[in-house]
């Protein structure tokens, strides 16, 4: 009987968003925009800067990095969410329910390390400028970009395989828009321990040890900053820093929120997650370039628009 119960849920009912009934048109317009404009903004930015022999530096390697992951990250949810809205269809296999719960975690886990490699290199070049060329060489800039992908992957296995090697025999209603680990559990017919406890250690210590890791690294930038006599060069090193620092704030606060004050109502934990896996890929892109001149130059290059003045150079 217990194995007959094992293979009994083979679909779930994703129930959307708590508390939008009657709102869903409007809610599919806006999060289809906000879904093509993340789409578009970190594709022309990854092209412009692949384009642009200029940007071929660490600081916009890692840029590339980011485009790519905000572009996977927004599309491990939004489609679907999009497909409930419009067609108030919320079923979704066991194979998409796990494939949603392995990519937000790899790529969500993969973009809090990739702000901590972007923030060493920052460091790095504010700190030791003179030796910024040889500590991030290429090679170390490939290492730490694979590095960030490869743990991620092992992380996100792990979660995921213990989330659904537990028996599923009972609801198949997730009262959430996307699988993830905790609604899904809530469903389970076993012990459910280990995985909350896995869950609750490994979803908390990666991004505080990635938030303590960029603290102590703008730390170091900080006091580097205020040792220049330069005026122009503090205003250059503090300038590279801000972008950084707007995208680090817009991705770990949603997180802090959501795993760390479990007393949130209903009511504000789906804004505060829609905001972080919906907003904040969009604002990426778009920080990154409204604030850099060379982006914004390549991005003029990509589109055809610089006219004469690529001559100047």
């Amino acid at each position: 009987m217990e194995i007959q119960n094992h293979t009994l849920i083979t679909e779930f009912i994703l129930l959307g968003i708590p508390h939008t009934e009657g709102q869903e048109n409007v809610l599919f317009v806006v999060f289809l925009i906000f879904y093509l404009c993340t789409l578009l903004g970190n594709l022309f930015i990854f092209l412009a800067v692949m384009s642009d022999s200029h940007l071929h530096t660490p600081m916009y390697f890692f840029l590339c990095n980011l485009s790519v992951l905000d572009i996977g990250f927004s599309s491990v949810s939004t489609p679907k969410l999009l497909a409930i809205l419009l067609v108030r269809n919320g079923v979704i296999s066991m194979g998409g329910c796990m494939s949603q719960v392995f990519f937000y975690h790899f790529l969500g886990s993969t973009e809090c390390l990739l702000y901590t490699v972007m923030a060493y290199d920052r460091f790095a070049a504010i700190c030791h400028p003179l030796r910024y060329t040889i500590i991030m060489n290429r090679r170390v800039c490939a290492l730490l970009a694979a590095g960030t992908w490869f743990t991620s992957s092992f992380h996100a296995t792990i979660l995921t395989t213990l989330t659904f090697q537990l028996p599923y025999c009972g609801s198949n209603e997730v009262d959430y828009f996307f699988c993830d680990i905790f609604p899904v559990v809530k469903l389970a017919c076993g012990n459910t321990l280990i995985i909350e406890t896995v869950s609750f250690t490994n979803i908390g210590l990666v991004p505080m040890t990635c938030f303590f890791l960029i603290l102590a690294s703008y730390v170091r930038i900080v006091i580097a900053i205020l040792k220049m006599h330069s005026a122009e060069g503090r205003r250059k090193a503090a300038s590279t820093c801000v972008s950084h620092l707007s995208v680090v704030t817009l991705f770990f606060g949603p997180c802090f929120l959501v795993y760390t004050q479990p007393s949130l109502s209903d009511v504000l934990v789906a804004p505060v997650q829609i905001f972080g896996y919906v907003v904040t890929p969009l604002m990426n892109s778009t920080i990154y370039t409204l604030r850099n001149k060379d982006v914004k130059r390549a991005l003029k290059k990509l589109v055809g628009c610089q006219g004469t003045s690529e001559g100047s150079h």
